[in-house]
């Protein structure tokens, strides 16, 4: 279909596999026009037009995690979305003296649980970048214990997808 309408470029916004994928794509792409033109799939004068193809890569990814960028696509409004879920779960936590546990997207980048918990009301963060100490369960609990003193109600830990 690209070669039928002359589209000769792309611009690909994705993470790690779509950016690797793009790339593997315009690697193949002299092997799959030559392929399609000996299989008189395409006419020869398309074949011509598209015989390059042209692509730009932007990273559109939650995890922050490209090296050189202050700012990935989509990190910020999944930060937000993180903070405003939190600011929901504070005031039933505070309401109910309860403990929430939240999970949050990032892989192998601790980056939105590390914001989140910097902007958001977290006593806890677990991030790959900084692995807890052995007896991290003890401190835990410990904190928990100590802040159920007047005044404060509910806790919240925040923890990463891995």
């Amino acid at each position: 279909n690209l070669i039928e309408r002359k589209i000769n470029s792309l611009v690909v916004i994705g993470g790690d596999g779509s950016l690797t994928g793009a790339s593997i794509f315009k690697t193949e792409w002299p092997d799959l026009l030559g392929e399609l033109l000996k299989e008189k799939q395409i006419f020869p004068g398309n074949a011509k037009l598209c015989s390059y193809l042209n692509i730009v890569g932007m990273v559109g990814s939650i995890d922050n995690d490209l090296c050189g960028t202050d700012m990935t696509i989509g990190a910020d409004t999944a930060l937000h979305r993180i903070v405003d879920a939190m600011d929901c779960l504070a005031s039933t936590a505070a309401s109910h003296n309860r403990t929430f546990i939240i999970e949050v997207m990032g892989r192998h980048c601790g980056y939105l649980a590390l914001m989140s918990a910097i902007a958001g009301p977290c006593d806890w963060v677990f991030i790959p970048e900084a692995p807890p100490e052995s007896n991290w369960k003890e401190v835990l609990v410990t904190k928990m214990k100590n802040a159920s003193n007047p005044g404060r109600n509910g806790h919240s830990a925040l923890i990463p997808l891995l």
